[in-house]
């Protein structure tokens, strides 16, 4: 069912906002009408064909003009820094290798090619025609700008904790400048008698590295659980410092200085895979652990875990729904080939994830050589892959000093261009959304990574890794999921793909293909709302090992999930009810691109045609005729 809206004066205007005659204007509303009620589908707003094109500005809320980065490359390093960071090295090898082998890379590539490549698009493209962050952006749909403070405030939850393992890394970096790596035997001041170094053949051991991250770096031996955390470690605090200065000094004057920075933190990761990578395939057992990385099971794609690890992967690693895609792009050209760029970039994030899974496995499959003991003994994800198993494979090689200071750098530069891109996402959501900030940019970032750097102390406590641990089960799982999903919902189906379509098509004078279009209207959304749907279905609570969290923690990690998830519906109320105007006229306004909105404010969009099908509009009176149109008036 569709509504026209057309203005009661016709008269020409000389507004700002337009660039000719007003002529008639309708603003289509597609509903549909279903036994339980209605469903808004997707609005326009229609000029006449002799109405001519508003003139784009390139300037940003404060009515300066917008900064732009200082080269094309500047963007693309800073996009593939913060897509590739530390879970393509600790994360998809493992996957593969559990999920199949090589027959992994089948769901795998289904799904970056029907959700990841067309969302990732999607946000490259909203932030360069609308040039501002990820709550600015929804002057397109103003109802749902609630999204944009929803990942905006994902990034910030995420900073909490993800600096953290900058700051470990660090800690290890400097670590390694000793003749002797301090986790390479049980003589230590904080070894356990439950310590030996051939633990990986004892299951009732614990490797000296294992004891080393666990209590010589954090010390969870001082702490009961997430009720005694203790006080902050002052050499982990003194780690997380320099990673908030150096998170400072990137940012603090946008991305002329965030631009130079990547040309180190992006291209630096690559240098250092090549180089231990060569010397990996060069240890005993090297080919055995690469083999077992590439080996092809076919019948593990009849699992549906397989897939709905794929889809899961997809999710996270190419860095949707942090804003952080629309925060860069809005400082990109207008005219910008961003449609070439979401291809580029996504392409080299997962080709770097699966050049990785040969530099992970060619050391697993030296430590399984020389522990004789099966691969799947030593082969693990997550913090205890960079943090435990690999230290202790380049412990036992020639030179081993250098090699883990090395693999550190690897690990700290991999995570500080993440680090700065949600960060950036955050300062430049808030300060195109409260405009007075821009003239106030360093000390908004001051006081942006201090908050960061205050929240952060809890992870590097005694017990910081409780903390860390439920920090990461919830402020990024099923809440980025639901926040993607709306903002899909949002650009596809209410301000409309064919209108996102001319958009894209005025940027860059080429409008996305029948298959871009499906994909944002139907794959993508129908791919987030079954991931939704999976992530609660198979939710399970955090924990640490053995350790299982109180009632109570994980009741505060659910209020930290919902807190950025409420936000859409609290915004959308919010903006229902500051509105003008009858429940109808509010909708109109909440619904329509803010730079449209002049039409309803001086009284020209007051008429609604609705198409035969009858329907509740609006609270107003309806007229109900036997003509196939029925007229609802506003005055």
């Amino acid at each position: 069912m569709s509504s026209a809206v057309s203005p009661s004066s016709k008269t020409p205007s000389s507004g700002t906002g337009t660039a000719g005659p007003t002529g008639p204007k309708e603003l289509e509303l597609i509903l549909v009408k279903e036994q339980n009620g209605v469903q808004f589908t997707t609005s326009a707003l229609v000029s006449p064909p002799h109405t001519q094109t508003l003139t784009h500005t390139h300037t940003d809320p404060s009515g300066e003009e917008r900064e732009t980065w200082g080269k094309k490359i500047d963007f693309l390093l800073s996009v593939i820094g913060f897509a590739v960071d530390l879970a393509n090295v600790w994360r998809f090898p493992y996957l593969c290798y559990k999920n199949g082998g090589g027959a992994f890379l089948v769901p795998y590539m289904f799904f970056m090619v029907i959700a990841g490549m067309p969302l990732f698009y999607m946000e490259l493209a909203l932030g360069q025609y609308n040039r501002e962050g990820a709550a600015g952006v929804w002057k397109i749909c103003p109802i749902f700008k609630g999204v944009g403070f929803t990942v905006i405030l994902i990034s910030l939850y995420v900073g909490f904790y993800y600096n953290v393992i900058i700051s470990w890394a660090l800690f290890y970096f400097f670590s390694s400048f000793s003749s002797d790596l301090p986790w390479v035997n049980c003589n230590n001041p904080w070894n356990s008698p439950n310590c030996s170094e051939s633990a990986l053949n004892d299951s009732q051991k614990t490797t000296p590295a294992a004891e080393y991250f666990e209590r010589g770096v954090l010390h969870l031996q001082e702490s009961g659980g997430i009720g005694d955390l203790g006080r902050p470690r002052w050499q982990l605090t003194s780690c997380l410092a320099v990673v908030i200065i150096i998170l400072y000094f990137s940012l603090w004057k946008g991305v002329k200085t965030s631009g130079k920075v990547v040309w180190i933190t992006a291209t630096m990761p690559y240098v250092v895979l090549t180089v231990l990578l060569l010397r990996g395939v060069t240890l005993p057992g090297a080919m055995d652990g690469i083999k077992a990385y590439l080996s092809v099971d076919f019948m593990r794609l009849l699992e549906a875990q397989v897939w709905i690890e794929a889809a899961t992967q997809i999710c996270f690693s190419l860095g949707v729904g942090f804003g952080v895609l629309i925060a860069f792009s809005s400082y990109n050209k207008f005219s910008n080939n961003c449609y070439r760029d979401a291809i580029i970039t996504s392409s080299i994030n997962s080709l770097t994830s699966f050049f990785s899974g040969f530099v992970i496995f060619s050391f697993l499959g030296y430590m399984s050589h020389k522990h004789n003991i099966a691969l799947d003994k030593v082969a693990t994800d997550g913090p205890g892959l960079v943090f435990i198993i690999y230290p202790e494979a380049i412990a036992t090689l020639w030179g081993s000093p250098v090699w883990a200071v090395i693999f550190f750098i690897m690990l700290v530069t991999l995570g500080i261009d993440s680090a700065m891109g949600g960060m950036e996402s955050v300062i430049t959501g808030l300060m195109d959304e409260f405009k007075f900030l821009h003239k106030h940019r360093e000390l908004f970032t001051l006081f942006i990574v201090i908050s960061t750097f205050l929240i952060s102390l809890f992870c590097v406590t005694n017990g910081g890794i409780y903390v860390f641990t439920l920090l990461d089960h919830y402020a990024a799982g099923t809440s980025i999921l639901f926040g993607v999903l709306i903002e899909a919902i949002g650009i596809s189906w209410i301000y409309g793909v064919d209108r996102f379509s001319d958009d894209i098509q005025e940027m860059i004078g080429q409008r996305p293909g029948l298959y871009w279009r499906m994909c944002w209207k139907y794959v993508s959304p129908c791919f987030l709302l079954f991931m939704v749907v999976v992530s609660f279905a198979t939710f399970n609570p955090p924990k640490y090992g053995n350790y299982m969290f109180p009632t109570w923690a994980n009741v505060v990690g659910w209020c930290l999930a919902v807190s950025s998830m409420s936000m859409v519906p609290l915004y959308a109320i919010y903006k229902l009810l500051s509105l003008p105007g009858s429940f109808c006229d509010r909708l109109a306004y909440a619904i329509t691109p803010e730079k449209e909105h002049h039409l309803v404010e001086r009284g020209e969009v007051r008429q609604y045609t609705v198409s035969p099908v009858l329907m509740y509009l609006c609270s107003g009176v309806i007229s109900l005729g036997s003509e196939p149109n029925v007229t609802c008036l506003q005055l």
